[in-house]
């Protein structure tokens, strides 16, 4: 018989967006699931191009879904 085998590690996945607020907004989305039951790790900023246009650089995160005890 097999046995079956937990992960012993969180679920964490990555959002991006032109902002850090529009990448949390979408995982959020995503995951339907309130703020605090996820811990938010900023992987990068993102930049904005010349005169604050969008696109050069998103913003990017990393969400981990804290699991309840």
């Amino acid at each position: 018989m097999e046995e079956k085998r937990e992960q012993n590690f969180p679920d964490t996945r990555e959002y991006e967006g032109t902002s850090v607020e529009e990448a949390i907004t979408t995982a959020l989305q995503d995951l339907n699931l309130p703020k605090d039951k996820i811990k938010i790790k900023i992987l990068s900023e993102g930049q904005r191009g010349l005169f604050g246009m969008e696109g050069v650089k998103p913003a990017k995160i990393q969400v981990t879904i804290l699991k309840e005890e």
